[in-house]
């Protein structure tokens, strides 16, 4: 089987996210859907996902996970195309997202942002084509500043891309910290106020060549969707059921891709087999155990990791998926396959510089079967890299500095 990311022995940084579904793949053929069980059999959400009004996500449960939800969707529409180039949509989206005492000066910070955002998103070419646009999003971390049930201050640490997919100007990468404050406000979390500036930035795996303008296409604004998390889980903490949709099997794809670059997957064999009962088809589930424990022991010792994570040293395993979007190849009632793109960041958080967090960008394609009640995965496999160019101008963080995002308590919300 094909190694993408940790060879054997190896003592460099790399992207260990993509090793793990390099790995779940097995011979590369889905096996057949699994015939469903009763609807009742998984548990259930209390509120329907992926609401959305005037394109903004909504309907977040009155909770830290929801509002960590909330606060990574605002900060994803605020980045993306028809935001940043619309005036009508990005107005309606800020009337959605704010509170009522900030949506003046939320108004004028958006409008400030796509003024700034113009010149990323046109690359080299003279004018800016909306249409052609790639700007995406991804979350890597969500850290709690504050919570209660009233108020919550979410700080972010997010990969973006921009540019245009066409021209001779590669879309960039870029690092930042966004910092959410948040009310609760009409039964939903609401946007109080936002800042941002530049985050840590984990160099690109050095493996992973520049793509080139025209492979960015099937992520302009008309190819695929944002990613949408909804902070909603069901029993361990794991995906509730998901609707018989085919958005409900995009939010499947997003968490299954973000589970899997969890550092919990590596280090806990327990949370390791319950993530996987409650996500991988029961046709799949059992060579899915064994291949992934075989991967958890081998990033294990290339490592030399503790029970706790950690290096002997005290080193912090990191590991994060982000979806930047998502795509759907085939949909029916009773199977799915998405592709995501996606940013995984992989690495040791700790003295030894050469094992630094790097990212690397995949594209990878969920197979998802109807069982259980559930959209649940039948095959992970990554596809062609879709690399956009390194920040500019920007020196990668010390490896003790990603220790502040690679906490159990970092991890975004799911989809």
């Amino acid at each position: 089987m094909k190694l993408w990311g940790i060879a054997a022995g190896a003592v460099a940084a790399v992207t260990v996210a993509g090793l793990v579904v390099s790995l779940t793949t097995g011979s590369g053929s889905a096996p057949a859907p699994a015939a469903s069980s009763p609807a009742d059999s998984a548990p259930k959400t209390s509120e329907p996902r992926g609401r959305a009004n005037s394109g903004v996500p909504v309907g977040y449960p009155r909770t830290e996970a929801g509002a960590k939800a909330a606060a990574a969707n605002y900060t994803t529409v605020a980045g993306s195309s028809a935001y940043l180039t619309d005036k009508d949509v990005r107005h309606r989206a800020v009337s959605v997202m704010a509170a009522n005492s900030s949506a003046s000066a939320a108004l004028q910070q958006a409008d400030r942002a796509a003024s700034q955002a113009a010149s990323d998103l046109k690359g080299d070419n003279s004018r800016l084509d909306p249409k052609q646009a790639v700007a995406r999003t991804g979350v890597l971390s969500s850290h709690t500043l504050g919570f209660d049930i009233h108020r919550s201050t979410i700080r972010l640490w997010t990969a973006t891309v921009r540019g245009s997919a066409t021209g001779h100007a590669t879309p960039k990468a870029a690092f930042r910290s966004v910092t959410v404050n948040l009310v609760w406000e009409g039964n939903d979390w609401k946007l109080a106020g936002s800042s941002d500036s530049s985050g840590l930035v984990a160099p690109i795996d050095v493996r992973q060549a520049t793509n080139v303008t025209s492979d960015f296409t099937d992520y302009i604004p008309a190819g695929a969707a944002d990613p949408v998390l909804s902070g909603t889980t069901g029993v361990g903490g794991f995906p509730a059921s998901y609707e018989h949709t085919e958005g409900g099997a995009r939010a499947a794809a997003t968490s299954a891709v973000m589970l899997y670059g969890d550092p919990r997957f590596f280090t806990k064999s327990d949370w390791r087999h319950r993530m996987l009962s409650a996500t991988a088809a029961p046709s799949v589930l059992d060579r899915v155990k064994s291949e992934t424990d075989s991967t958890a022991q081998l990033v294990v010792e290339n490592r030399a990791l503790g029970d706790d994570g950690k290096t002997a040293d005290g080193g912090l395993l990191v590991t994060r998926t982000a979806a930047m979007g998502t795509r759907s190849v085939s949909y029916t009632d009773q199977s799915a396959s998405i592709e995501l793109w996606t940013a995984s960041v992989g690495g040791i958080a700790g003295k030894d510089e050469m094992q630094r967090p790097q990212i690397g960008f995949l594209r990878m394609t969920v197979d998802l079967t109807w069982a259980d009640g559930t959209w649940k995965t039948t095959a992970v496999t990554p596809s062609e890299p879709l690399v956009p160019s390194p920040p500019a101008a920007e020196q990668a963080a010390p490896a003790t500095s990603f220790a502040d995002v690679g906490g159990v308590a970092d991890a975004p919300p799911l989809a």
